[in-house]
């Protein structure tokens, strides 16, 4: 593999989760070695790094919460813990020699495209500048978490934090708690709060659908006989994925589906909660999977703990030392954690992002952020994007998405690399295309027609964070790269000078 003249690698990967060690294996072994992978933090994992609260664990089973091509036949739960993941991806880099390629403690603050050598200049916030000809995002949707603008929130003399940051030396034996947020994250440690602090008050914006998580040990004898029959956890990791994958027909405007999951949903509501005032308070008004549907087993109880109080009329604003909704009643508290999810419509936020001609990604995207298949952007050459816009899901395992987007941005590189292009750009008409259609289908789902507001949406309204297909559908259009839907720089110099 050639290096760029000067030393500096041919691929830098930003970001080292799921989605950035996936490209930096597939890399590998397309004989594309000359890459870094640069890292914020000191180690690798991405959100199973970040999100060590109590309760920590993937919704997606663990069969199918992992590489195809590296099943782990060691999980010891159906669902894994962030302990578990975090450990698998410390060992995904150690089996593929991904170690030599890792910085850390690398922040990228800006990425600038040179339309004359064709390549990009990454600059981080030490003030170092990287040469590269290709840069693959891999920072993912769930790595800026969100504190909610409320009044007073600075005059509060307690502690503070978000979920994705929680401090382990806190004792929250004897306290007053104030969670904000019901997402998620909370559902998961709420449980655990509530065990612990003297009284806990949890504040709920709107109420989720919540189905049983049948969470349960993976015996030994199933681990040996999927060490020794890997085949066994591939026929359970595909009938795990076609199953998750009879969701999909429902979020994406089948009534017959969505009212069973209803139903379902209803039911455990109700052998779950006996009062009904609290039931009517945890039943949601809007249809299932317009916002992101919850798995828990423990939530519902928890919420009827004698010093739990589920508060639903809203936080007006934080005092010194209350929190006080808009019914004016002031909840007393010591601690304030946040379970208010993350910035996932910012996408490469708040890197700075310049294509040709300068144009910065966030300005380009201000009218929806166009892109094709989440993956590239017309006026970025050269650049991928791993989990992207319109690439995250409702219903099944982001890992077979992330997949999916490697083997395609790989054909790209290859395909550039094995034709001497200098830069590889997306079509302005295929992107326009393409998003079109997206948007299109995006008004027959369940996110827009189900009554609801969700981190899933932006500001306007309008949702460029999910897919609106099934994962077999975009399996098939990422199966090839389509070099016809990019032209090279120099193609494109040629059609000026002939006019």
């Amino acid at each position: 593999m050639t290096r760029i003249q000067g030393g500096h690698p041919t691929v830098v990967i930003v970001g080292s989760g799921f989605s950035g060690l996936c490209a930096a294996i597939k890399l590998k072994s397309a004989g594309i070695d000359d890459f870094v992978i640069l890292e914020k933090d000191s180690d690798v994992g991405g959100t199973w790094r970040d999100n060590t609260y109590p309760g920590a664990a993937c919704d997606v089973p663990s069969v199918l919460y992992s590489y195809s091509f590296r099943q782990n036949p060691d999980w010891t739960r159906h669902f894994p813990s962030w302990d578990e993941l975090h450990a698998y991806l410390r060992q995904v880099v150690d089996v593929y020699g991904l170690g030599r390629h890792l910085r850390f403690g690398v922040e990228v603050e800006e990425m600038r495209f040179d339309e004359t050598s064709g390549t990009w200049t990454v600059s981080t916030g030490a003030g170092e500048s990287i040469r590269t000809r290709f840069v693959v995002n891999a920072t993912g949707v769930l790595s800026k978490p969100v504190v909610p603008e409320i009044a007073g929130l600075e005059t509060f003399d307690g502690k503070t934090f978000h979920s994705a940051r929680w401090d382990h030396d806190h004792d929250f034996t004897g306290r007053h708690v104030a969670v904000i947020g019901t997402g998620a994250s909370a559902v998961q440690f709420v449980p655990h709060l509530a065990e612990q602090a003297e009284k806990l008050y949890v504040f709920q914006r709107s109420p989720h659908w919540v189905t049983p998580r049948g969470d349960a040990e993976i015996p030994e004898s199933r681990r040996r006989l999927y060490s020794r029959l890997p085949f066994v956890q591939r026929l359970r990791r595909w009938a795990t994925y076609w199953e998750f994958e009879t969701l999909a027909r429902g979020f994406l405007g089948h009534p017959k589906v969505v009212e069973r999951y209803r139903e379902r949903a209803l039911d455990f509501l109700k052998e779950s909660v006996p009062d009904e005032a609290l039931r009517a308070a945890l039943t949601p008004d809007y249809a299932p999977g317009c916002k992101r549907r919850l798995v828990s087993d423990d939530w519902f109880p928890a919420l009827q703990r004698g010093n739990v109080e589920l508060v639903t009329t809203g936080v007006r604003e934080i005092t010194a030392d209350s929190v006080v909704p808009a019914d004016g009643t002031p909840r007393q508290v010591d601690t304030i954690v946040f379970g208010t999810g993350f910035a996932a419509t910012d996408f490469l936020a708040p890197m700075k992002v310049f294509g040709r001609d300068g144009v910065e990604i966030s300005d380009a995207w201000k009218d929806g952020a166009a892109t094709k298949l989440g993956i590239s952007a017309s006026a970025f050459p050269n650049f991928f994007m791993m989990l992207g816009p319109n690439t995250a899901l409702g219903h099944n395992s982001m890992v077979f998405m992330i997949e999916a987007q490697t083997r395609y941005i790989v054909g790209a590189i290859k395909h550039a690399r094995a034709k001497g292009i200098r830069a590889l750009e997306l079509r302005p008409e295929v992107q326009t295309s393409a998003y079109r259609k997206t948007q299109r289908l995006m008004k027959k789902t369940v996110w827009v027609s189900g009554g609801c507001r969700s981190w899933y949406q932006s500001a306007d309204g309008r949702i460029d964070t999910l897919w609106p297909a099934t994962t077999v559908s975009y399996w098939w259009q990422t199966k090839r790269f389509k070099a016809d839907d990019y032209r090279s720089a120099e193609g494109r110099q040629k059609n000026r000078s002939a006019h």
